[in-house]
């Protein structure tokens, strides 16, 4: 069942190899069918005071076995649906290069 907190923490210690803001701590936390991850805004692109921003969101989809990965428009207010991925390690490892820089902003 998703969410969990094997999971949680997987996410947690993968978040620590991530190449971009890795001077910021961000915070995984349960969400409806899954996991959001907020972490302080140091490049204050989104929040100009630095505070907390959505940075992505994860869900399992155990029909067919795949994790989704949405990323937030700030100008939107919104999640917006970004891809889909075979096994959560795939994912983390794509978020946490995050090469068009569409959630580490």
């Amino acid at each position: 069942m998703h969410p969990n907190d094997v999971d949680r923490k997987r996410i947690e210690r993968a978040l620590a190899t991530r190449v971009r803001y890795r001077y910021v701590s961000p915070e995984v936390q349960a969400d409806e069918a899954g996991y959001r991850i907020q972490s302080p805004c140091c490049s204050r692109n989104i929040d100009k005071s630095g505070g907390v921003i959505d940075i992505a969101r994860l869900e399992y989809v155990a029909d067919s076995r795949a994790w989704r990965l949405y990323r937030k428009d700030h100008a939107q207010r919104e999640w917006q649906f970004y891809g889909e991925f075979g096994a959560l390690n795939e994912l983390l490892q794509f978020l946490n290069r995050d090469p068009d820089r569409s959630f580490w902003q």
